[in-house]
């Protein structure tokens, strides 16, 4: 009975051996695949895996929970703990073979049984870095495909690409999306399906864009005080500087600015102010001095951003940010920056009783989306000023002391406070030597007034006492 028992021992271990077909997982190179192997047997189970022909096992664990590594395979390779799976990491192009696991229990008899893998290999060719606009293309390709295997695509977002119309998905595992946007940036991943199994094989996809334009203008007031920040940068980081860019394409940037009417200055005419020279050396050129900071532009993360201390309203215009690849490619940003401004009329300082203008304006009348907001010192005579829309100019009609101060506008749009301007306005008495002035003028005028008309009167009677008499007339009478 004994020799019985051992007999079918090797039976049993010679069927479940030679009726194990291989099994086929995918990996691609560099990543993670586990090869499974359920639980099986008693409690104590050795557990031998072996790599294609070799005799010596890649990894044991005895019955008593002991593992012990092949020195080639170490930091690569792990049993599972919850069964007899194996665990490969970083999959190396050489490992693509055949995998086999041999598990004996030898309770209460030997029973052995053998699993073999086939690891086959996946693969996407990475892509060069794509300007926004232009197409992806992606292939997932196989090497050895088996029957039933399927291929299918997610986008960085892992969203279902069948909705998507400018995808184009073939029975090859290609993948064309046309028109590329910033939300392709990312890794996109082939899911291969077999068996009921999915091998997720990634490939990263770099979109070069610039950061989002700003939907609405970007607003600030006049004052010394004041920084003015012009945001231009990739959408995501690059892992280049200007030293290199011209080996990834990058042909030059640059930043220009067109003046709007309300500047003051040349409108319509393009200003160029500052310039990427390609050198040698390569460096950034500062062609107009208005007090720029450019130290962005030096730093080696590919910020374009510019930034001005002290705002005047010769900054209201357009700002463009571009940066020029090959083939007469160029990425670009345009700005509007509008420029708040308060001022009086006729001087920031005013007299008792004087009328007082204040204007606050951005240069043009303001759209329907926009308004003004008046905040007046706490004594002052305009108060209360109501909550509807406020004007942008302000009357003062009699000014006193209460008015002076300072005051504030605000600029608001949709219920959002967009920027605000400060000006200080003084209210003096009429000084007394103006007063003293004004007398002696009047006394003088009246001097001379006085001294003019003396002078008429004197000559007018000189002239009258210059004038001959004229005697009387005698007449002669004849007697005879």
């Amino acid at each position: 009975m004994k020799y019985v028992s051992g007999y079918l021992s090797i039976v049993i271990a010679l069927f479940i051996s030679s009726t194990g077909a291989e099994d086929v997982v995918y990996g691609q190179v560099g990543g993670m695949v586990t090869l499974p192997v359920l639980k099986w047997g008693s409690e104590k189970v050795l557990v031998q895996w072996y790599f294609g022909m070799n005799t010596q096992p890649l990894i044991t664990r005895n019955a008593q929970g002991r593992e012990t590594i092949d020195p080639q395979w170490k930091d690569r390779l792990s049993l599972s703990k919850t069964d007899f799976s194996l665990i490969i990491n970083k999959i190396r192009l050489e490992d693509f073979k055949s995998f086999k696991c041999e598990l004996k229990d030898f309770r209460p008899q030997q029973i052995t049984s053998v699993t073999s893998f086939r690891l086959s290999h996946v693969s996407v060719q990475p892509v060069s870095p794509l300007l926004v606009g232009k197409n992806l293309n992606l292939k997932c390709d196989i090497k050895e495909i088996f029957e039933g295997t399927q291929r299918r695509w997610l986008s960085p977002q892992k969203q279902d690409l069948n909705k998507d119309t400018r995808v184009q998905i073939g029975n090859d595992g290609s993948l064309k999306v046309m028109k590329v946007t910033g939300q392709d940036h990312g890794e996109w991943t082939c899911v291969v399906t077999y068996q009921g199994r999915e091998t997720y094989v990634n490939t990263p996809v770099t979109v070069i864009d610039l950061s989002p334009a700003h939907s609405q203008p970007i607003y600030t007031s006049v004052s010394s005080f004041s920084l003015l920040h012009l945001p231009c940068f990739f959408s995501f980081p690059l892992p280049l500087s200007w030293s290199d860019s011209q080996e990834n394409g990058i042909q030059g940037g640059r930043w220009t600015f067109t003046p709007s009417p309300a500047a003051g200055s040349l409108t319509g005419v393009v200003q160029t102010l500052v310039n990427l020279s390609l050198g040698p050396p390569l460096a950034w050129v500062v062609n107009q001095k208005r007090g720029l900071d450019v130290s962005a532009l030096q730093k080696k993360n590919l910020n374009l951003s510019l930034s001005k201390k002290g705002v005047t309203v010769g900054d209201r215009g357009n700002y463009t940010c571009a940066v020029e690849f090959q083939r007469d490619d160029t990425l670009k940003r345009v700005m509007r920056v509008e420029v708040l401004q308060l001022f009086t009329s006729p001087v920031p300082v005013a007299f008792v009783g004087q009328e007082v203008n204040l204007t606050c304006t951005l240069g043009q009348p303001l759209t329907s989306d926009l308004e003004v907001k008046w905040i007046p010192p706490h004594h002052s005579t305009l108060l209360p000023l109501g909550s509807s829309t406020h004007p942008t100019l302000l009357t003062i009609p009699e000014a006193t002391y209460g008015d002076g101060g300072l005051w504030r506008c605000e600029l608001w749009g949709n219920k959002t406070k967009l920027t605000s301007v400060e000006i200080t306005l003084k209210i003096e008495r009429v000084p007394v030597d103006v007063w003293l002035l004004v007398t002696i003028c009047a006394a003088a005028v009246i001097f001379v007034l006085l001294l003019i008309l003396t002078v008429i009167l004197i000559r007018r009677h000189r002239q009258r006492m210059m004038m001959p008499r004229r005697g009387k007339r005698r007449f002669c009478n004849c007697k005879e």
